[in-house]
């Protein structure tokens, strides 16, 4: 709650303090009326003054406008402002998460984390918006109405003040059960928009093995358990309205005897007893409505908790540690005993050590599991090792700023990743700025053109989600201009040619070269035949360098590489 105030309602002070400022007019005004109503029926009516009547109808109608106008005000002023703050945290938030390492994105749900960027911080409205002004003009409503109920007769308010009393306890204990409902419901709800997000993506496979009314029931069981939640919270504030309903009630009906019998003894007026029941509803009904706005801040802050966790995070780039930036880089790159876990005590690249000079091809073999994929993701600053160091042009690049490396740096991934849009956006990805002579060139360079000169729009194509509407081995050559276009000086190719046919790896194999001149490049390949003229091959076996050498020498050791290339060359 103090971060809250700090962070959010604080540097909105002014907006708050105007806020305030016109509720409390537009609370006076609503006073205005239940005080005229005792003059009318104990002056006006018993002395038939029409002067006064006249007098009376203009002030309680320039109170109703007043009311009106601060009303509107109030919205317009706070509402818009509680907007643009939540527009204003979800960038934020986003950006914090964009700032995470990639260990974060493979243990969290992108449907969830979508989740957290729009549902966590919407509750904020609440804060700054209508909610937390209504609540302190509620309460001053609810005070300056208690010393006029005093005023008019102390006995009556004393009553009053038994079940209100009751009633205030009562929410007090609701609230405290309240949040953590809350803060349960923005988890079950990132869960939910993740396991649909990964529905909707992976649709094909679902249909391919039939398996709608699996999803469907997945799906069935993560809503019901979010409706579970929501009928706790409505379940605990439906207690707190009917609370406020019985025990206000029978404070009405109390006064009611009481006022009555004053009146009778002549004690109390009518005017004093109509004005008293009208500021009672004054007070009464900001009680009953904070039981509202009190679960829209508890909702308000349970999201804010669960954003600050994502906002106290460690970025991947921390600024005290990664303190070296690169103007410029040659490429040599090289491993010093460099060990790694994704788990404790499961070690998966086990004390590697070698040197990738630059404009090198160090080509990483091995079978699926052994740790080729680690290396590169090492390579790729995407992990920092656990022990050992790397280093590029001999700086410890676990100190070097990740943003002045990654500049130099292109990816080429076995599923690579293409946005939904027109193949020219997805090639102009890593600069936007390029020229069209600079896209052309690696459009030649990458053979997109041997497929899109067959498209009626050519490179202005839309691809569909994640490239949907084209096949592996055209989705593979545009990752390849995207990353020719970058021109980065250190590669790294995941399975580049994994999903290609003989006659496209054919026209790959020559971008490729292309692509990995003078610059460093790591290339991890199933498919030997793709990695012969690489300088130095490394064969990779439970997270330790087998074998070392090129093609070559390499074979005629007859050991591991010799193995899998002759079982290759057999198939």
């Amino acid at each position: 709650m103090a971060h809250a105030f700090r962070e959010i309602i604080w540097p909105r002070r002014k907006l708050v303090f105007i806020g305030l400022f016109l509720i409390a007019i537009s609370r006076v005004a609503s006073l205005v009326l239940p005080w005229e109503s005792k003059v009318l029926l104990d002056e006006i009516i018993p002395n038939k003054d029409f002067d006064q009547l006249k007098t009376l109808i203009w002030v309680v109608s320039l109170a109703i406008i007043v009311q009106s106008l601060t009303s509107f005000m109030l919205t317009k002023l706070l509402s818009v402002e509680a907007q643009h703050l939540i527009s204003k945290l979800r960038v934020n938030v986003q950006k914090k998460i964009l700032s995470l390492p990639v260990s974060f994105f493979d243990n969290n749900k992108s449907g969830a984390l979508v989740s957290r960027i729009m549902n966590d911080v919407e509750g904020v409205r609440n804060l700054v918006g209508t909610g937390l002004v209504q609540l302190v003009g509620g309460t001053l409503t609810s005070v300056v109405s208690l010393f006029l109920l005093i005023k008019i007769s102390p006995m009556m308010t004393i009553y009053v003040l038994v079940p209100v009393g009751i009633f205030a306890l009562i929410a007090l204990k609701a609230f405290n059960y309240i949040r953590p409902i809350f803060r349960t419901r923005g988890i079950l709800n990132a869960e939910v928009s993740g396991r649909l997000t990964e529905t909707l993506n992976g649709i094909r496979v679902i249909k391919g093995f039939n398996a709608e009314v699996q999803e469907t029931l997945s799906f069935e069981r993560g809503v019901e358990q979010l409706f579970l939640n929501v009928k706790k919270s409505l379940t605990s504030t439906a207690f707190i309205t009917s609370s406020a309903t019985f025990l206000l009630g029978l404070a009405s009906t109390g006064i009611m005897g009481i006022g009555g019998y004053m009146i009778i003894e002549g004690n109390l007026t009518f005017g004093e007893f109509l004005s008293f029941t009208l500021y009672l509803g004054f007070m009464i009904a900001p009680i009953v409505q904070m039981s509202n706005i009190g679960s829209q801040l508890t909702e308000a802050f349970a999201g804010l908790d669960r954003t600050e966790e994502i906002m106290n995070m460690n970025p991947e780039n921390d600024a005290a540690e990664r303190t070296i930036f690169l103007k410029e880089i040659k490429g040599d790159m090289k491993f010093e005993n460099v060990s790694f876990a994704y788990e404790e005590g499961k070690e998966v690249v086990n004390n590697i050590t070698f040197n990738a000079p630059s404009g090198s091809v160090t080509a990483l073999v091995g079978t699926s599991g052994s740790g080729k994929t680690t290396i590169a993701g090492l390579a790729a600053t995407f992990l920092t090792p656990q022990s050992g160091l790397i280093t590029i042009d001999n700086q410890n690049l676990s100190k070097i700023d990740l943003n002045s490396f990654r500049q130099y740096l292109g990816v080429v991934l076995q599923d690579d990743f293409l946005f939904e849009g027109s193949i020219r956006e997805n090639i102009l990805f890593p600069r936007p700025d390029a020229t069209e002579e600079q896209l052309l060139e690696a459009v030649q360079a990458a053979y997109v053109y041997e497929f899109t000169d067959r498209f009626e729009k050519g490179l202005d194509t839309v691809i569909g989600e994640r490239g949907v509407k084209l096949s592996g081995g055209q989705r593979q050559r545009i990752a390849i201009a995207r990353a020719i276009l970058a021109n980065p000086k250190i590669i790294i190719l995941d399975e580049a040619t994994s999903n290609l046919d003989t006659e496209s790896e054919l026209l790959i194999q020559k971008s490729l070269a292309e692509l990995m001149k003078g610059r460093t490049t790591f290339v991890i390949a199933h498919r030997l035949s793709t990695i012969r003229q690489a300088d130095q091959i490394l064969v990779i076996e439970n997270g330790r360098i087998f074998e070392q050498g090129n093609h070559q020498e390499l074979i005629e050791k007859q050991g591991r590489y010799f193995e899998l290339f002759t079982y290759q060359s057999r198939i």
